[in-house]
């Protein structure tokens, strides 16, 4: 027999089913963001979460059909495993992520392993819809007052006014009217959640806190729901006599208390809980890029700008490194996002091979106008200083700029360079910049971080190349860190096919060099490319160039331009046909032993570092 659903009993159902609704939605955008950071490709990853999300989803409704419809409390029963699974499942992806499992398993099965939480709160999400229908189908729909009445049936009127030009409509009223409600707020649920995360909860407490929050909402609706709906004894066991109901209704209300609690201090507690699991992740990251056991991580400041995540961490090289060089040192490094940006041990000969080598090419003077892309630690702006040239520097990042002014350990390299008097700094995105300046450069040097998101391929493309291209003088040129052809092979080809394109056809290839341990042994370390349109630019030249090429003048001696070689069957990275190929965390993933292997061989001194 069907029970009558009041207003107030109608209002509260369209709101658990809105707030249900965010819930999952809200899930599916975090579980995506969680995965690109795990992976990278962002495409891919939200591509592939949305799917697997919305058949998993399919699958949940199916199942629904064998629940019984008439237990309202099979609806708080799901609330509360959602709230359970989805902050477990996030902890099981950066476990898998963080323990010895990167190395252990195929990188589809860790893949398959990691998208598991998804397809248990899809399947979780797919119960709630069905679920509340069935309860609207067994309650009996008031009749409204006459003021509700007439307001509803404006309403109708203008709705069947604009759909009836497309659509036949109907005047009266129907029994779906409130399935067509609950529905509706099912939609509007999934809209709000996308704003109200995009603009608000990512961007204030972040990804692994957003989870968390989402969970609490779901014991909130799961507690809402029980107290207005449920006729009978709360329970997580479908059938028993009344002791085991007792002793069942004891254990819901300890389990809803506990996990309320858990995820409500989680959520006051955000920050710390934030930086713990985050620690824990990247100090595992990091870990991971070297041999098992070689290097030990210790992060010490991090926080996330508008544009990246700043990490501030020790690295320290145990005994049995494989790099014996730095063997039972202590370094200090900084990474945005996953890249490093800079460390102890390669801060100078880094930016000696950036800017030195390619400014003993031209005059060190004013005269000499050179464009700064990137560099927000403002240690390249302090070598320009040195060889006192005219400088336009171009960040996005303000916020990590102001950081590094006064950060202990980049004020040690960039000596307050942003005082520099012949340097500009423009806070902007050096596409906008490109586009809007008039301004013709001697010398680009490229600071950017290494290929490693989607978000970087817009400046790996023809189209930012074409940019840099049109911004150069008669006799300018552009300067940049590079992936070796050993280390990155598919890489360096899309890359190479790309700056080609983009009409840069002749290259300079070198290295930066220096005597990292102290013992007077020169070393190898960072790549660099200079890239020009044409073979008539000037060459490096050790005897009239910066003190830095002269120091190591043997090695930069004829040095000519050489073509930029092509390859067949390899697709240009452009903004709207991207080519994967030109990411290299993907490709690192993918490689077999014996590649891994050869990788190794042909390593630089800046490759292992």
């Amino acid at each position: 027999m069907k029970r009558l659903i009041t207003p107030s009993a109608q209002t509260s159902l369209h709101t658990i089913t809105f707030l249900v609704a965010f819930c999952s939605f809200t899930y599916e955008l975090a579980y995506s963001e969680l995965l690109t950071v795990m992976y990278g490709g962002t495409v891919t990853q939200y591509g592939l979460t949305i799917g697997i999300f919305f058949s998993s989803l399919g699958i949940g409704s199916y199942i629904a059909k064998q629940f019984d419809e008439t237990r309202p409390e099979n609806v708080f029963r799901t609330e509360l495993y959602l709230a359970f699974i989805a902050p477990v499942g996030l902890l099981f992806i950066i476990w898998i992520n963080t323990a010895a499992l990167p190395q252990l398993l195929p990188e589809i099965l860790l893949g398959l392993l990691a998208r598991l939480p998804v397809v248990g709160i899809g399947v979780l999400s797919g119960f709630e819809l069905p679920l509340l229908l069935a309860l609207v189908n067994n309650l009996d729909s008031p009749s409204l007052s006459p003021g509700v009445r007439r307001i509803t049936n404006m309403t109708d009127r203008v709705i069947n006014t604009i759909i009836g030009i497309l659509f036949h409509t109907s005047h009266s009223r129907s029994e779906y009217d409130t399935y067509s409600t609950v529905l509706a707020m099912d939609y509007l649920g999934g809209l709000i959640s996308a704003l109200i995360y995009v603009f608000l909860l990512y961007p204030s407490v972040g990804l692994i806190i957003s989870i968390f929050a989402l969970a609490l909402i779901n014991v909130v609706a799961a507690l809402f729901f029980i107290c207005r709906f449920s006729s009978r004894p709360w329970g997580i066991l479908a059938e028993g006599d009344r002791d085991i109901i007792t002793n069942e209704r004891t254990v819901l209300v300890v389990i809803t208390i506990v996990l309320t609690a858990t995820l409500g201090g989680a959520v006051i507690s955000h920050q710390t809980v934030d930086n713990t699991l985050t620690e824990y992740y990247l100090e595992g990251n990091i870990e991971q890029e070297y041999p098992p056991g070689t290097v030990d991580a210790e992060i010490t400041t991090q926080f996330t700008t508008q544009y990246q995540h700043v990490v501030q961490y020790n690295r320290t090289w145990k005994g049995n490194s494989s790099n014996p060089l730095f063997a039972g040192q202590t370094e200090r490094c900084l990474r945005l996002d996953t890249a490093i940006q800079v460390c102890d041990s390669t801060a100078r000969p880094y930016h000696n091979g950036l800017v030195d080598v390619p400014l003993s090419m031209y005059p060190n003077t004013t005269d000499t106008d050179v464009l700064l892309v990137g560099g927000g630690d403002w240690i390249a702006l302090d070598h320009l200083r040195q060889e006192n040239v005219s400088v336009d520097h171009v960040d996005i990042d303000a916020e990590f700029m102001q950081y590094a002014k006064t950060n202990s350990f980049l004020t040690e390299y960039h000596n307050n360079a942003y005082t520099y008097e012949h340097a500009k700094t423009y806070q902007a995105d050096i596409y906008d910049y490109l586009q809007r300046t008039d301004a013709q450069y001697d010398v680009i040097l490229l600071d950017l971080p290494g290929a490693k998101t989607d978000d970087l391929l817009p400046v790996y493309s023809t189209q930012f190349y074409r940019l840099l291209k049109d911004s150069l003088t008669e006799n300018g040129v552009v300067a940049t860190w590079g992936y070796s052809q050993y280390t990155y092979s598919s890489h360096q080809k899309a890359y190479f096919n790309t700056v080609t394109q983009a009409g840069f056809t002749q290259y300079q290839s070198y290295y930066a060099y220096d005597d990292y341990t102290g013992n007077g042994e020169i070393r190898r370390g960072e790549l660099f490319y200079l890239f020009a349109p044409d073979s008539s630019r000037p060459v490096i030249t050790p005897t009239n160039g910066t003190q830095y090429v002269r120091k190591y003048q043997g090695q930069y001696q004829s040095k000519k331009w050489r073509s930029v070689p092509t390859y067949r069957g390899v697709r240009p990275n452009t903004l709207f046909n991207p080519n994967y190929e030109i990411l290299i965390d993907t490709q690192r993933k993918q490689e077999s032993a014996s590649n891994r292997l050869s990788r190794l061989q042909n390593m630089t001194l800046s490759d292992l570092l």
